[in-house]
This record gives structure tokens, sequence and C-alpha cells, in this order.
């Protein structure tokens, strides 16, 4: 029942700030972008515009959400609160993952590429997660926004740059080791899938684990306990 409370506060959280109102107007824009490109660019296009938006959102907005929740001093009372750091980063994971799924969901079928939607939407819910986790170890690592935004910077280059050499260069599949290009391949293609889930969630797992670890020093600093 914590985790409920705490998945319900957090989309209040984020319908409070925008974050749905926001994603509306990104996806309509997207959408009237795709619908202006010529047909044989839709597909590689709408996953690109996937994969570098709603999937890397947590990456975006995490840092925003934990100063938010300083500002309005939810964070210290979740800190000492008996909410453990698993409910508190699941419950985080789980609501940017239905924007990103949703958002994804709308892009894929505009730009054409929805030919497996439970495929799909488990390959974006799981990259949500893997770039929310990123984007909460380093919210937990910088103290302004602005260091946020400068510490995600690197981490975006190194995400997006071999996915884009994958999808428009070179297909070989020792990319799939590489989690953006793992997620082009569950969008797109019918080859590796198994390679390509199991990059995935390797490195799923791994930056969940780091913001696991990152998460339970966070909250010792605001008086919490390493529960």
């Amino acid at each position: 029942m914590r985790f409920v409370a705490l998945l319900v506060g957090d989309i209040r959280f984020q319908y409070k700030y925008g974050f749905y109102f926001l994603y509306g107007i990104f996806s309509l824009m997207y959408s009237v972008i795709l619908q202006l490109l010529p047909e044989a660019w839709k597909a590689n296009v709408s996953v690109l515009m996937v994969l570098s938006d709603p999937a890397m959102l947590g990456l975006f907005f995490m840092g925003a959400i934990l100063q938010f929740e300083k500002e309005e001093h939810t964070l210290h009372s979740i800190a000492v609160s008996p909410a453990t750091v698993y409910e508190y980063m699941l419950s985080k994971l789980v609501s940017l993952g239905i924007i990103s799924t949703l958002v994804a969901l709308l892009l894929a079928s505009v730009g054409g590429v929805l030919d497996h939607p439970i495929r799909f939407c488990i390959a974006v819910f799981l990259g949500s997660c893997l770039f929310s986790s990123l984007g909460l170890v380093l919210a937990t690592k910088t103290s302004t926004l602005n260091q946020f935004l400068i510490a995600t910077a690197p981490c975006e280059l190194v995400i997006t740059v071999p996915a884009i050499l994958y999808l428009f260069w070179d297909s070989s599949s020792w990319f799939l080791l590489h989690p953006g290009s793992s997620l082009i391949t569950l969008f797109l293609s019918d080859e590796h899938i198994l390679f390509a889930f199991f990059s995935l969630l390797v490195w799923t797992l791994l930056c969940v684990w780091l913001a696991i670890y990152a998460t339970k020093k966070f909250f010792l600093t605001l008086g919490g306990t390493c529960t």
C-alpha cells in the first residue's frame, strides 16, 4: 500500500508540475512533424524521436523532480518515513515509465513502426527505467538544477551518438551491446531480438542497482535510513 500511495503521489506531482501537459504538447508537435515528412523517412525519424525524448524523459527530468521535492520538503519527509528506498525508486520509475510509454506509443503509431506493440511497450518501459535510474544517480550527486543539466550532457551524447550511427550507418550486431542500439532493434527489427532484449535488461538492472546505491546514500544525508 505504501508503494501505491507513493505512485499516486508521484503521478499527482507530475500532473501538478505540467509533465502531462508538456508531453501532450510535445506529442502533438512531433506528430505534426512526422506527418509532414516523406513516407520513407517516417520510420527512422519516429524511432529517433522515441529514443531521444520519451524514452529518455527520466534522464531530463529527474533533477527537476528532486529539486521540486526539496523545495516542497517532501523529500525530507519521505526520507524519514517508513517508505523504503526501493518503494521510492519504483514509484519514480513506474510513474515516469507510464508517460514515456504512452507518448512513445503515439509516435510509433504515427510513424508506422508499431508492428509489435507488446514488445515495443516492454522495450520503451525498460529503456525509461534505465534512463530514469541514470537521471536519479546524477540528481543525487548534484545540488542544483544547472549542475544536473551539465552532468546529463555527456550521458546524452554517449547514449544517442552510437544509436544514431547504428540506425543510419552501421547495423553490425556488436552495436547491440549498447542500450540505445538495443532499443532501436527492439523497435524496428525482427533479428537479434533476444540478444537486444538481454543487453537492454542487463544495462537497465545495472543502472537500477547504481540508482539504489546512490539513493540510499542520499537519503542518509537527509536523516533517513538505508533501507
